[in-house]
């Protein structure tokens, strides 16, 4: 009798689930409508950002770094010019996918095009063995995407109206999620302070012995960590109960909850499979480009008085941001020029939060870096989770900080103000920091030594 009860009341799930399948997959094919044509596909990417001029700079850099003719400075102007528009392609093809996918699937592809650059920029690190500065990057990547986009998110969406919302079930898995990341860091950190706390005593290990445990102990966490997002992935899209995703939430934002409608009744301009393929390519010339920036600053680094440091904490991560910011810059320029010469009305604020950013460090610290860290395993690269504890502290403080402001699921000009502040305090404090040559003889390749 139970097993038959329990039959009965499996088979309707197994039939939703695939109805849902199928009806996803009649989503994307555009079943019953018209699809749009590939000319038309090609032209709407060409013209969908005036930032798609800046991709004549792209060949133009990919010159100037394989004829050394021009000096390095301008190879990494060049190069750092050449990611903007393809930064911002991401998001159109991002914006694009999601009608054809949905506000579930497509929100996770759309985190993860927005994680690209700084994926790639990752990658490449790593296969260059530039290990330290890999982890300044991670740390760089986290802080900004905790930091300075939400703050200036809310510093800007505030600015009319007394608070906005965001998604309370989400934010707070979000708080968890976040702290639990950052404390995969702490522990190795915390490790290496009491192994080494008595550096005199003979029962204190060699550096070989240090190096080896700590990549047998980064590659666990990076195992448990994936399996933490995976996890939480499989919550976003799949909630219990009778809803189908968090939308379904009750004390979801009533313009949240319109996503959806407003997706399935919105018409693509770009044929789904036309941006699979420009996607593609874009991945390729983008990762291209990076990989001779990366080449390009080490020079600039050694002609200024730059710390290693500062480059990854600072400026690198600030690439993954510069298309953004190119366009935050020129629509607050727009914005503010309207309202005072009064070109038009205003437009009437938003209720809905901003701080899609937050999911953007989640998964690269949850996803990416343990996937980097478990790539490096497979290649040989000694890449490990002990950070710097000047680097620990940095995400430990804007961890505490954004968990802090979006704690009520609510935010106003003057939190993101307080957020962008204190990335100005990082990017200051960072500026003095040199680093810790003990941890960074742990990341060392065969015939690496330390920098100075």
């Amino acid at each position: 009798m139970d097993v038959e009860n329990s039959g009965a009341v499996s088979t309707p799930r197994r039939d939703t689930m695939k109805q849902s399948v199928v009806s996803r997959w009649d989503r994307f094919r555009r079943k019953g409508k018209k699809n749009v044509g590939v000319f038309v596909s090609v032209k709407n990417i060409m013209t969908c950002s005036w930032l798609n001029i800046l991709l004549l700079l792209t060949p133009l850099a990919w010159w100037a770094h394989f004829s050394g003719r021009l000096h390095y400075s301008i190879v990494f102007s060049l190069c750092f010019i050449s990611i903007i528009p393809h930064e911002k392609l991401f998001d159109f093809y991002g914006e694009q996918m999601h009608l054809y996918l949905g506000k579930d699937v497509g929100d996770l592809l759309t985190i993860t095009l927005n994680n690209v650059v700084e994926a790639t920029l990752a990658i490449i690190l790593l296969t260059k063995c530039r290990l330290k500065l890999l982890q300044s990057t991670i740390t760089g990547v986290v802080v900004l995407h905790l930091l300075l986009i939400p703050g200036a998110a809310f510093f800007t969406g505030g600015a009319q109206i007394w608070e906005q919302d965001l998604h309370p079930a989400h934010t707070q898995l979000n708080h968890s999620l976040l702290t639990v990341g950052v404390l995969a860091l702490l522990l190795p950190a915390v490790l290496y302070a009491g192994a080494t706390s008595d550096s005199a005593s003979s029962s204190t290990p060699s550096s070989e012995v240090l190096q080896t445990d700590f990549l047998q102990m980064s590659r666990g966490l990076a195992v448990i960590l994936l399996l933490i997002y995976i996890a939480s992935r499989i919550y976003y899209h799949n909630p219990p109960g009778k809803g189908h995703n968090m939308l379904s939430h009750p004390d979801a934002p009533e313009e949240l909850r319109n996503t959806e409608d407003k997706l399935a009744s919105t018409e693509p301009e770009v044929n789904q499979w036309v941006c699979l393929v420009f996607l593609a390519a874009n991945v390729g010339v983008m990762a291209a480009t990076a990989e001779w920036l990366l080449d390009s600053i080490d020079p600039v680094v050694e002609a200024t008085i730059m710390t290693q440091e500062w480059s990854g904490i600072v400026l690198l991560p600030i690439v993954s941001f510069s298309a953004d910011g190119a366009i935050a810059v020129g629509y607050f320029i727009h914005r503010t020029l309207s309202r005072l010469m009064k070109f038009r009305t205003p437009d009437p604020p938003t209720t809905l939060a901003k701080a899609e950013a937050i999911d953007l460090s989640i998964q690269f610290l949850l996803f990416w870096t343990p996937v980097v860290t478990l790539l490096g395993w497979w290649t040989g690269k000694p890449f490990n989770l002990l950070f710097d504890w000047f680097e620990v502290a940095l995400l430990i403080g804007a961890c505490f900080l954004v968990n802090y402001v979006t704690q009520d699921a609510k935010t106003n000009w003057i939190e993101g103000f307080a957020l962008l502040c204190f990335y100005t305090m990082i990017v200051l404090c960072t500026w003095f920091y040199s680093g810790q040559p003990a941890i960074a003889s742990l990341l060392l390749c065969p015939g690496e030594t330390v920098e100075e």
